[in-house]
């Protein structure tokens, strides 16, 4: 693929097909940030659920949050799967935000995303992925979040291979699109979107597929 008019066809072709996503589901920084860190191996579904459980227990709240014990805070995110490990991300969180922004995240918010990036992911249980989820999502910075279903779709097309880092992921992006938050924010969810309808790691549904005349050949290609 080439520059940003052949990336904005693409995302023309999927915003045609799924309209705007609406992505990410929160409606505080909090509830983004926690998403983001519950999504990990998870459906969203039951990332929903989690989140539920903890809306109904009064935990969206950082100060209730910050004193619900580990086996609380656990046993609320259990749908999430990986529950322990899940909540002891969720503290180790709470611990970086108390201990650099004095428990505010109008405070974290302040800080530019070049800084704020490396700070996040010398957090335990925060990667890449997640790191921007949170930057984009929570803090509305200009990065672009790369996932599995973003990976596949590349791979497939041959515009990327399925095994590029993903630090050069971003930066295909984010080299060949407008610097625009809005933009990175509905065109990662189109790529979910397109994930979940139609380009599934197995049985991929090519017929219908908006992207499938980019495909080469027309044809799906194995990973």
């Amino acid at each position: 693929m080439g520059g940003r008019s052949d990336l904005a066809a693409v995302y023309r072709r999927l915003r045609r097909r799924f309209g705007h996503q609406g992505w990410w589901p929160g409606r505080t920084r909090l509830e983004i940030i926690l998403g983001a860190i519950l999504t990990q191996s998870a459906a969203w579904t039951n990332v929903e659920r989690a989140i539920a459980n903890l809306r109904r227990a009064g935990m969206l709240r950082l100060g209730r949050l910050r004193r619900a014990s580990a086996f609380r805070l656990a046993s609320l995110v259990r749908p999430s799967g990986y529950f322990r490990q899940k909540a002891k991300k969720i503290r180790a969180f709470l611990r970086f935000l108390e201990h650099e922004f004095a428990g505010s995240l109008d405070r974290m918010a302040r800080v530019s995303a070049a800084t704020l990036r490396p700070r996040l992911l010398g957090v335990f249980g925060i990667g890449p992925e997640t790191a921007d989820s949170i930057l984009l999502y929570a803090f509305g910075r200009p990065v672009f979040v790369v996932d599995a279903y973003t990976r596949r779709v590349l791979a497939r097309h041959g515009w990327l291979p399925a095994d590029a880092p993903y630090e050069d992921v971003r930066a295909w992006f984010e080299s060949r699109l407008p610097r625009s938050v809005p933009l990175w924010n509905d065109f990662h969810a189109q790529f979910v979107r397109l994930g979940k309808d139609f380009c599934a790691k197995r049985s991929p549904r090519c017929a219908g597929c908006p992207l499938r005349k980019l495909l080469p050949g027309g044809a799906p290609r194995a990973l």
